[in-house]
């Protein structure tokens, strides 16, 4: 039961219990709230009692709510980003155009112009991050109740502009409007929740233990800010993954600078004054937050700057190579996201349950047009449930719409289009048979936008490209495994060299699934859904070729941070510090002295067992 709930139910019964005395001692109340399990086992207190237990059950809950931050949020408005007034649809829409290094944005639903963006400079970045460097200096020595207003005021703002944040998203990336509220809007206000309610719990100091020799020291880790941290991000949620970083840097006491994809540049600014006008609101310099976008060949001169304190990579594998040869120059810290080659297996003991397992498969695989880097890239199913998955996925993908006010939206540029056409084709010729799909599609009323038809593709096996490279598009492969063993499930899903995310269904007391679970190579599981480590702030991230390091959670916010360990006397108040015993002093006078003396040392703090403790002892008081 919810605490309102609860405490609503508290005040009803007491009510209740008051009904029951003589007419003058209360008017009538009638119960409104329905019962569960626990105000069933709170209707057996005896009536006399909630006499005295409900006013006392009343302060409690004053007390609780008085004694904690109730620091209301500061509402702001940020300027809608421009569109031209004049619509104008670009024939064969693209990032570059002849004659101007200004990156042209376009919406790929449409194909329509949306402007031209500058791209960035050394120079320019230069002074972006030397303008965070400044204002990092001043917002360092913020208390965690102030960065949580900020966020509080951010939270505020993203729940009254849903609408519009997700339709610029869509704009920019050619997605649908339900794709942007799950992957844009929802992981956005769950990161700055979970940020306000446990972030200063997982920077807090922390006691860490001694041993024996060091009995008289206490120890303590420290979380430091780092400085100026950057985040170069990927396109495909242009939203959250440019919010999300600087969420995790100002809350750490960092400053920023996001490289935003020239793909998506045209909402970039304005999802960045999103988060700077939550630091204007509360008087703080917004100069703590900077974003850039520029040319691919320009980037390293943020990946090896020499103020950027650590870098978040998310992106594809060639280009983290560059990035981390990059970084390593000025030796910066990188954690890499590189996407992956998720697979999703589905058990025999799951058979019950396909009906919901199938809306999950088609949600995980077509959400955001496939574009997804724990998208569900395969479905490994076993044999006692292999053959009715087909049948119950084939019409529901051949039913699927494609728009950007349908069921599926587009995908980014038309890049993507024969690398994904030259995969399935290929699985094709080498035995798979394509049950949906497989070709661009040209939308009736948009022929410039970037679509890609719904694809199923089943009978796929782990020899086949498709089956090993990340097809980051709309398309459902389905694998069969030859038995229901977990040796032979985890063979496939463990062939390709990636290991980001994985999801597994069956029934929780199936050993098979638990023992799938243990052996997936990967850096997050889902039990019986789909993507959910994302969604409560799990750390992310993956291994192999899905990258290193992690974001998000505690693990996300201590990475940006210099943990710094410190080591102090426990009783200095008494005079018991360190000091050198005479054996050991330089001068050494004796080698043969000083190493049994020494030895005594190790014995007494390390030797296993009462008795050799002993002797380290007597080794010590022989030698001094």
């Amino acid at each position: 039961m919810a605490a309102d709930t609860l405490v609503e139910h508290w005040l009803g019964r007491a009510r209740e219990q008051l009904q029951r005395l003589p007419p003058f001692a209360c008017p009538p109340v009638v119960e409104t709230r329905p019962k569960g399990w626990l105000a069933d086992s709170l209707d057996r207190i005896p009536h006399a009692a909630w006499l005295a237990i409900w006013p006392l059950a009343f302060l409690v809950i004053v007390f609780w709510y008085l004694s904690g931050e109730n620091d209301k949020p500061i509402r702001y408005r940020v300027p809608s980003p421009h569109k031209p007034e004049r619509e104008e649809i670009i024939s064969k829409p693209s990032t570059k155009v002849a004659g101007t290094s200004a990156i042209q944005c376009y919406a790929p639903a449409t194909g329509q112009f949306l402007g031209f963006i500058n791209a960035a400079t050394p120079s320019d970045i230069d002074q972006a991050i030397d303008a965070a460097e400044a204002a990092q200096k001043k917002w360092v020595s913020t208390s965690f109740r102030e960065r949580r207003k900020v966020l509080r005021s951010m939270l505020q703002y993203v729940l009254d502009n849903q609408e519009e944040i997700c339709r610029v998203a869509c704009v920019d990336s050619g997605k649908t409007m339900v794709d942007a509220q799950l992957g844009e809007v929802l992981v956005t206000v769950e990161k700055l929740q979970w940020t306000i309610t446990h972030g200063e719990k997982a920077l807090a100091p922390s006691r860490r233990p001694t041993n024996l020799l060091m009995t008289y020291k206490k120890n303590m880790v420290f979380y430091e800010p780092l400085g100026v941290v950057a985040a170069l991000v990927s396109w495909n949620y242009p939203f959250h993954n440019l919010i999300g970083p600087v969420i995790s840097a100002i809350f750490s006491g960092n400053g920023i600078i996001v490289k935003a994809s020239e793909q998506t540049a045209w909402s970039a600014s304005f999802f960045a004054s999103v988060a700077r006008g939550a630091l204007v609101a509360h008087g703080h310099d917004p100069a703590l937050i900077q974003t850039v976008v520029c040319w691919p060949h320009v980037a390293n001169h943020i990946t090896s700057h020499p103020k950027i304190g650590h870098i978040t990579f998310i992106g594809s594998r060639p280009v983290a190579h560059k990035v981390a040869e990059s970084a390593a120059r000025a030796l910066i810290p990188v954690v890499a996201e590189l996407g992956g080659k998720d697979p999703c297996m589905v058990l025999d003991s799951a058979k019950g349950d396909l009906t919901r397992i199938v809306e999950t498969l088609l949600r995980g695989t077509f959400q955001s047009a496939g574009q997804n880097c724990i998208g569900i890239e395969r479905i490994i199913a076993t044999p006692g449930v292999y053959n009715e998955l087909v049948e119950r996925l084939t019409p529901r993908v051949r039913a699927l719409r494609v728009g950007q006010d349908l069921d599926m939206g587009a995908v980014i540029s038309d890049a993507c289009f024969s690398r994904l056409r030259g995969l399935v084709h290929q699985a094709v010729k080498s035995g798979a048979r394509l049950m949906a799909g497989g070709e661009r599609y040209k939308h009736p009323e948009h022929p410039n936008g970037f679509y890609f038809s719904p694809t199923l593709l089943v009978d796929v096996t782990p020899d086949m490209d498709i089956a090993r490279e990340e097809c980051f598009g709309p398309i459902m492969v389905l694998m069969r495994s030859p038995s229901p063993s977990a040796a032979d499930v985890l063979g496939i899903a463990n062939a390709p060299d990636f290991g980001l995310g994985a999801s597994v269904f069956g029934k929780d007391s199936d050993p098979t699934l638990q023992a799938i679970v243990k052996g997936v190579k990967s850096g997050m599981v889902a039990i019986n859904d789909f993507a959910v480590y994302y969604a409560v702030q799990l750390p992310f991230g993956g291994v192999a070729g899905s990258g290193y390091g992690r974001f998000a959670g505690e693990e996300g916010l201590r990475g940006l941070c210099n943990t710094k360990a410190v080591c102090a006397d426990r009783w200095s108040w008494a005079g018991v510090r360190t000091s050198i015993p005479p054996p050991i002093q330089y001068p050494v006078g004796s080698q043969e002295r000083s190493w049994r003396f020494a030895k005594g040392i190790v014995e007494t703090g390390y030797g296993i067992g009462l008795a050799r403790k002993a002797n380290g002892v007597l080794g010590i008081l022989k030698n001094m």
